[in-house]
């Protein structure tokens, strides 16, 4: 599947949870013309307490500059566990831009800002030990979804996120990204943006409010889910599991450019963000604030 721009966020290279190898196969299956890292690629926190890179990091890491080379423009924003890379703000790698936000024009002319989000945060914002604290009893929370997951499994059933069910459960937690996902919205609406576009909080989802959209990329260590805008400026939210072949079984596959398929992976259309009849046009540069 070719896109015009494709949204990751929250991979959390680093950590024994992150899904690099159904990363590498949704990167292999999906080329894009514009590929924005949302914070958070690297875990800066887990590699300072223990060290943990793998094979498949690497591959990663060489397929994105692969795809660089092949003309996909990557834009690399900061989030607050690779808060160590804003030293680096605003110098490019090559052609690849690092930066703390950028503005996205869509293909019908809408603009987005695109923000990893642990700015409106305040409890990563104004208390690091307690940011620091809920991160590693989430850590605990993963290991119990990768065993329920493995158990349901072995009698047949796909995919369910525990994590996200006990987010959903909590009153505490559904304030949190309410809080979490107006003030986003209040701060993009102020500065004339048409949308938001974000990750952090590991809840994707496309939501219009009135005449704005709030999107959210999700992440590759629970939801494996990603943004992308197609040729007309459409958004639609993909989710890697809800896949057909990933829920069969199939295990990792080769990852050159040269192997894709022609398979689809399970999506979910944005409301109101685009339609037939527009007209293509080449995506513009994204813009640093």
């Amino acid at each position: 599947m070719n896109y015009r721009a494709i949204w990751i966020s929250d991979v959390h290279l680093g950590t024994k949870h992150a899904q690099v190898n159904k990363l590498l196969d949704f990167l292999r299956d999906h080329e894009c013309d514009h590929l924005y890292i949302v914070g958070d690629f690297i875990d800066g926190w887990q590699l300072r307490r223990k060290w943990y890179w793998t094979e498949e990091y690497n591959l990663l890491v060489q397929k994105l500059l692969r795809k660089n080379r092949k003309k996909t423009r990557v834009t690399f924003i900061t989030g607050n566990h690779d808060e160590f890379l804003e030293k680096f703000l605003g110098i490019s790698f090559g052609s690849v831009r690092l930066a703390e936000r950028v503005i996205h024009t869509a293909a019908d002319g809408k603009r987005y800002l695109v923000i990893h989000g642990h700015q409106f945060d305040g409890l990563s914002h104004f208390n690091r030990l307690l940011d620091r604290v809920g991160s590693a009893l989430y850590d605990r929370i993963l290991d119990l979804n990768v065993w329920l997951n493995r158990l349901r499994r072995s009698f047949g059933f796909g995919y369910w996120s525990f994590a996200s069910y006990i987010k959903l459960k909590a009153k505490a937690a559904v304030k949190y990204v309410t809080d979490y996902e107006q003030a986003m919205i209040q701060f993009s609406r102020k500065i004339g943006m048409d949308g938001v576009i974000c990750g952090h909080i590991h809840r994707p989802e496309i939501r219009p409010v009135e005449d704005f959209v709030y999107m959210n990329c999700g992440d590759w260590v629970e939801n494996c889910t990603a943004l992308v805008e197609d040729m007309t400026g459409a958004f639609t939210l993909i989710r890697f599991h809800e896949d057909p072949v990933y829920r069969s079984g199939r295990g990792p596959g080769t990852h050159d450019p040269g192997d894709r398929d022609e398979r689809d992976v399970g999506a979910t259309r944005a409301s109101g963000r685009g339609g037939a009849g527009r007209t293509e046009s080449e995506p513009q540069p994204a813009g640093i604030l």
